[in-house]
């Protein structure tokens, strides 16, 4: 079993950050990695892919700090930059620069998972991919595309495209563990499905409800059982949101499990309030705890799967090629003896991000 933030993984003091320059069929592209300034060995890694509008930077402010204090945990977080700030998501109906310029974010995310492994020490069997708004359309992409290469996947405020509003309704069936949060108002992506748009202008195309979404996927992963929810205890002083989770479970199938946030908003679950325009934030859970708790925790990889079943002898080999790695990672991070704050710093005015 796998987890994001595995009980052995220390807590550091300090975090590192590095800025990373990835160049994808002839275009440079950017990505901050985030992590602990001593490296973990065969430390998971998540990819967090920002909101439309959105930069890494700005998309990290957003997330208030949350998966950086993942970072201090030995998780290392990889912030990736949208083109002109979106993705070349699945949608059908994407009319955004990334689209149109013909932007492959899949070698994009695959090229960034390369460089994990090969610099900053990362088990290439623990990649958790992470997207908020249009970036979790990415990774419902990416899931898709390339589900080997992933451990996991968590969307935030994003649902499926309808079938005739998705252009890898071909893909086949392949496990992966997954995790949704979804607010029961949000004004951007209808929880129950619909036309996404920006407050009724710019639609951006159908997709299905949050439900429906977990349902498919769960389709995806084989499982055939009924799901079951349940309402997650409130915190102390609980304010205007309570949150239902549903787990679909059955032996032998890769986990699903939705977050909903009752009277939530188009938001990153957490401990920063988002604009009033965006809906109501939520302080009764925290998305990146929750994705590090267990959700994806029974998860693994189809090639973590593969190299189980190789036995002992192939576990040491991999184990040799992890501590290889090593003094990669080490340069790689001291290349900027730069210490990041667990919080980041915003960027923007709110309402420009949007």
């Amino acid at each position: 079993m796998t987890s994001p933030t595995p009980d052995r993984t220390p807590r550091v003091a300090t975090l590192e950050e590095d800025h990373l320059r990835i160049t994808v069929a002839g275009r440079e592209r950017a990505v901050t990695i985030v992590g602990p300034q001593s490296p973990v060995a065969a430390a998971p890694a998540i990819l967090y892919f920002h909101g439309s509008n959105q930069t890494a930077a700005s998309g990290r402010a957003f997330t208030g700090g949350t998966f950086d204090a993942l970072a201090r945990r030995g998780v290392v977080v990889a912030y990736l930059d949208g083109h002109k700030r979106n993705w070349n998501d699945a949608r059908a109906s994407s009319a955004f620069a990334a689209r149109r310029d013909g932007v492959d974010d899949v070698a994009f995310a695959t090229a960034t998972i390369d460089r994990l492994v090969g610099e900053y020490g990362v088990d290439r069997a623990r990649i958790y991919a992470v997207g908020f708004s249009a970036g979790g359309a990415l990774v419902i992409r990416l899931a898709h595309a390339i589900p080997a290469l992933l451990a996991g996947a968590a969307l935030i405020a994003a649902t499926q495209p309808v079938p005739e509003n998705f252009l890898l309704h071909d893909a086949p069936p392949a496990p992966l563990p997954l995790v949704a949060f979804h607010g029961t108002r949000d004004p951007l992506v209808p929880y129950g499905g619909g036309m996404a748009s920006l407050w009724g202008f710019r639609p951006r195309g159908l997709g299905l409800s949050a439900p429906a979404t977990a349902d498919y996927f769960a389709a995806r992963n084989g499982i055939t059982t009924a799901p079951a929810s349940r309402r997650v205890a409130p915190r102390a002083g609980a304010g205007r949101t309570t949150v239902e989770r549903t787990d679909y479970r059955q032996d032998g199938h890769a986990p699903v499990t939705l977050f909903t946030i009752h009277g939530g908003g188009h938001v990153v679950p957490g401990p920063r309030r988002a604009p009033r325009i965006m809906g109501r934030s939520t302080d009764q859970l925290v998305a990146a705890d929750a994705i590090a708790a267990g959700c994806v925790r029974i998860g693994t990889s189809l090639a973590a799967r593969e190299r189980a079943g190789r036995g002992a002898a192939s576990a040491s080999a991999h184990q040799a090629a992890v501590s290889a790695a090593m003094p990669a990672a080490q340069r790689s991070w001291k290349r900027r003896r730069r210490s990041a704050s667990a919080t980041g710093s915003p960027e923007r005015a709110w309402a420009r991000q949007y």
